[in-house]
């Protein structure tokens, strides 16, 4: 005797079948997924409106009320994870003790999320001490940060902001929804030790080194406290910029027009002197 399973026909135009569907994309892919991927996995024929695409991910989170885990969705799509009041507990499945961030780290980090782009010379500025070039190396290996173009002063130094993925790691889906500065100033910051870090490729080394000119150097100065350096963050918070692709395509555009001149004048130098007449 044969057993044979007969599964239900599944009406992708229907918000119900398609929010479960989308639920077992987002548990299959275990990160974020955009609309635009979402898209994709299905046949031109067979796409959903984007109407209905919508209202299946409605229907998906209203689906996820009451349950460990919600729909969310951050800077690179939507994805399924645990509600936040379940990590203390979910935690002790994994037996490494969590990662903890210095002081030192902590403070650069807010000082790039909200004054991006800023370099590391104007970071030191507000903080009144040198950045610890493994600070820079390390939020770059982590890719929370990346370079966005160079200061035109002496010396071009990178400026820094913010990527997509460090977005994704504090759940938040751009940098509007950042905490307002009132709410950070009410944090009591407990010493932290300073992380142990894992060896830097050379391309960063070389990224963190050249955001440091050398008339930068001098004398150590007194460190601001975490306090004082949120006030001067105040009168910065607004107007906040966001997109850093036309600082990528200034600078792209300074390196063509730089390498223009040099086969210019390489050309100008190769060329033949005329006859006097």
């Amino acid at each position: 005797m044969t057993l044979r399973v007969t599964l239900d026909p599944m009406n992708l135009n229907e918000p119900r079948d398609l929010a479960s569907l989308i639920e077992a994309f987002l548990l299959a892919s275990g990160k974020p997924q955009s609309l635009e991927r979402l898209y994709e996995l299905f046949e031109e024929a067979e796409r959903p409106a984007p109407a209905v695409f919508k209202k299946a991910l409605d229907a998906l989170a209203k689906s996820c009320a009451g349950r460990a885990f919600e729909l969310k969705e951050v800077a690179t799509g939507y994805r399924l994870q645990i509600r936040e009041n379940y990590a203390p507990w979910v935690g002790r499945l994994w037996e490494e003790r969590p990662q903890r961030y210095s002081r030192a780290l902590l403070e650069t980090m807010a000082l790039i999320a909200y004054r991006q782009p800023i370099t590391r010379g104007e970071i030191e500025d507000v903080r009144g001490v040198a950045v610890n070039t493994n600070i820079v190396k390390t939020l770059m290996e982590r890719e929370w940060i990346r370079v966005v173009g160079y200061r035109e002063v002496p010396g071009r130094p990178a400026m820094f902001a913010t990527t997509k993925a460090f977005l994704d790691h504090f759940n938040l889906k751009s940098l509007d929804q950042l905490p307002p500065l009132a709410e950070l100033r009410e944090l009591e910051l407990a010493p932290l030790l300073d992380e142990e870090d894992a060896p830097v490729p050379a391309r960063l080394q070389a990224l963190a080194d050249a955001s440091l000119s050398d008339d930068e150097a001098g004398e150590p100065r007194e460190e601001t406290s975490f306090r004082t350096l949120l006030g001067e963050l105040d009168a910065m918070e607004e107007g906040l910029k966001i997109d850093f692709e036309d600082l990528l395509d200034e600078t792209r555009e300074a390196e063509k027009a730089g390498m223009r001149e040099g086969n210019a004048e390489m050309a100008a130098a190769a060329e033949p002197g005329l006859p006097d007449a």
